[in-house]
């Protein structure tokens, strides 16, 4: 997973708290990242461990990259 910014290599409790949209946008797929009181993992380790498979997770990489573009 290819992100802008570098986002994919932040701990994903830092990535909600900056950009709750991309929050929003896990969630929208069933990653239940809101939730979690730990918030260690990396956001792109987030997507590919919930094995959604290729298509989705273009999908996911897609919407967050557009969300990062609109800023």
């Amino acid at each position: 997973m290819k992100l802008h910014n570098d986002m994919g290599d932040k701990p994903i409790k830092e990535v909600i708290e900056a950009h709750p949209k991309i929050g929003e946008i896990l969630n929208r797929y069933e990653i239940g990242c809101l939730e979690c009181s730990i918030g260690t993992c990396f956001l792109k380790d987030v997507v590919a461990v919930h094995v959604l498979g290729d298509a989705v997770e273009e999908l996911i990489e897609k919407e967050i990259n557009a969300y990062l573009d609109s800023l």
